[in-house]
């Protein structure tokens, strides 16, 4: 959705301009290269016995995934470290954040301090839910009333107007980019460049996505778990057989 600029007249009589901004609610994960197959997982266990002849070893899918199952039960985790898969993520700031949070990643973001940021915002869709209740750790989210998005989209609409705003008024006066982007909230839309391997991605599967049937049920925020389900989908493509044994035993990285 996007609000037109426009003039707004305060209650002193003191008028401003407000720009043109656009609210989305799309938060898009694109795979964009990879090193990634259940066959590399077998290749990297096998050397420690076959040596050098592991690496021109052919192997069915009987075989693979038994032994995929085997290295997931088992915990052995580094032959899933040796390939790599690399996600262009378009996603509000406070969403790529939590993605920073795991440590896990190479990244390369969009830069604030080189380029000019467009008015884009994150504002959340009529399928997510607004209210909290419950104690810390037992939290539950449900669902708003239409007064309830109304109040999000104005609230948020207004704040983001007013910051991009000051924002633009502060390049128009030569201000350095790395000074004026400090008014600019967490919802703006970042893309960034995000890279890691399968062990490092069922990590973060684990912990970003709400399972009844994992070992650990984690509760994620809805916004980080819609980037980690759009992983898994690319992932489950990519290695099916390290997915199959991922779910099976828990949805734990070995």
């Amino acid at each position: 959705m996007t609000i037109s600029p426009a003039i707004e007249t305060a209650p002193d009589g003191s008028t401003a301009f407000t720009p043109e901004i656009e609210l989305r609610s799309e938060i898009t994960v694109e795979l964009v290269d990879h090193t990634a197959s259940d066959l590399g997982v077998v290749r990297a266990a096998r050397v420690s016995t076959a040596g050098e002849e592991a690496h021109r070893e052919e192997r069915g899918d009987d075989y693979i995934g038994g032994l995929i199952r085997y290295l997931m039960r088992s915990r052995h985790g580094s032959p899933f470290e040796h390939n790599s898969m690399t996600f262009l993520v378009h996603a509000p700031i406070f969403t790529i954040r939590h993605m920073m949070r795991h440590r896990m990643w190479s990244f390369n973001e969009e830069s604030a301090r080189y380029k000019d940021l467009k008015s884009v915002f994150y504002v959340p869709d009529r399928e997510r839910a607004l209210k909290q209740i419950g104690k810390p750790g037992h939290y539950q989210y449900v669902p708003g009333d239409e007064q309830d998005y109304d109040l999000v989209s104005t609230a948020t609409s207004e704040a983001y107007r007013a910051a991009f705003r000051e924002y633009q008024r502060m390049l128009d006066a030569g201000i350095a980019r790395e000074l004026a982007r400090v008014v600019l909230p967490v919802a703006t839309y970042s893309t960034v460049y995000a890279t890691c391997n399968a062990r490092s991605l069922m990590h973060f599967l684990g912990l970003r996505t709400n399972r009844a049937d994992a070992a650990y049920v984690s509760h994620p925020q809805r916004e980080i778990e819609v980037v980690a389900e759009q992983m898994e989908e690319q992932f489950a493509r990519l290695m099916p057989l390290t997915h199959e044994a991922f779910e099976k035993f828990g949805r734990v990285s070995p």
